[in-house]
């Protein structure tokens, strides 16, 4: 199996993007990423799209994005699993170039989320429920991310402010973030008075609705030296799936394809948790990136609140979490934010960072599940 490495990344700002159109939002990303790669052809395409068709009625975008990128008749694939269809999409293009089947892989997400009404895109974001179990009774997706929340409190004495401490950081983050949707800062007031949402998330515990994409450039790592490029090689890759229903899961605190994936990546990589210099994980809502922490081993278990709450996470932490602002400030376009934690890694590992660079930073982990954590994608970098 080839070494594989990330040659290129592309991603514009990320919002409600009235004035573009699916195709347009990917072509710009895609063009950023091959520009930041330094090449004009690629053998192959893989793009993580969740639900293009009840967003804007358009499936089959396959052909569409490699019709309107110009690289007709390259073979390419769309992937999906619910949010966590860019994490797929790296997977997918990574294990194609890892294998020789290619040389130049393009791997990309991409949502348009906000040309439907908000009762539209909830119904869209909600058949990445289990429908007859869970959807048909009418639960939403913060209402499970709430039980989630509810559940970890009772158990660990979690507290209300510790969930709201994780917008806190993660806005902060973001404030640095160029590219975020939402770029300021908020505090653990203004999180507690924030509307009500599912109790005991409000508004600003949840990930907003999101137009976006993002793109990263793959190749055998011999090309990367070639090209005089830094080497960010993908060391790790995990991939697992869990109950896509709450109520069938021994302990909804606990994600288990989560710790599966992350046990998996690890393994390859030959790394420990505590090897990870910084992360990108799946904070849709503030609970959830507590939960990842403690299913990655970055935390014990039950102690993610906590350490939150300490600064563990912080940009000037022992293990930086969400640098990018997440996917609570950064924005959610659902199928390209496992590509855009990628990117954030990748700058880091550059040393790209900017005003959120983190000092030394030589393995970068991301970790990108869908629904309620029905399935994970987590991969592993490191600087050569």
């Amino acid at each position: 199996m080839r070494d594989v490495a990330v040659m290129g990344v592309g991603m514009t700002k990320w919002g409600e993007l009235w004035e573009k159109s699916l195709r347009n939002i990917f072509v710009e990303t895609a063009l950023q990423a091959l520009d930041d790669a330094g090449i004009d052809k690629i053998d192959s395409m893989h793009v993580g799209s969740m639900s293009s068709g009840l967003f804007v009625g358009q499936e089959h975008i396959a052909s569409l994005l490699t019709d309107y990128l110009g690289v007709n008749p390259i073979p390419c694939s769309r992937v999906e699993t619910a949010c966590a269809s860019g994490g797929l999409a790296l997977r997918t293009g990574f294990m194609e170039v890892a294998c020789g089947m290619s040389d130049v892989v393009l791997v990309g997400g991409i949502e348009k989320m906000t040309d439907v009404s908000g009762s539209e895109a909830t119904y869209a974001l909600g058949s990445a429920a289990d429908q007859e179990y869970e959807g048909y009774h009418g639960i939403t997706f913060p209402g499970l991310y709430a039980l989630i929340a509810k559940a970890h409190m009772e158990k660990y004495n979690t507290t209300r402010e510790q969930l709201a401490q994780v917008a806190v950081k993660n806005h902060s983050n973001g404030s640095l973030n160029p590219l975020a949707q939402f770029p300021f800062k908020v505090t653990v007031d203004k999180v507690l008075n924030s509307v009500m949402i599912a109790d005991p998330l409000r508004i600003l515990d949840c990930s907003p609705i999101t137009d976006g994409a993002a793109a990263a450039i793959l190749c055998p790592v011999d090309m990367v030296k070639q090209k005089g490029k830094p080497v960010i090689k993908v060391t790790g890759s995990g991939h697992a799936t869990d109950s896509i229903a709450l109520a069938h899961r021994d302990d909804i605190t606990w994600l288990e394809a989560t710790y599966q994936a992350g046990k998996k990546a690890y393994g390859m990589a030959d790394k420990k948790p505590q090897d990870i210099d910084v992360l990108e994980v799946h904070d849709c809502f503030t609970i959830a990136e507590i939960c990842v922490l403690e299913a990655l081993g970055i935390v014990e278990k039950g102690k993610g609140g906590e350490a939150v709450e300490k600064g563990l996470s912080s940009l000037d932490g022992k293990i930086p979490v969400n640098t990018s602002g997440g996917l609570k400030a950064k924005g959610h376009p659902v199928g390209a934010t496992g590509i855009a934690q990628v990117i954030e890694i990748v700058k880091q590992l550059r040393g790209e960072g900017e005003k959120r660079q983190v000092k030394d930073a030589r393995v970068g982990m991301t970790q990108n599940m869908g629904g309620s954590g029905g399935s994970t994608l987590v991969h592993i970098f490191e600087k050569e």
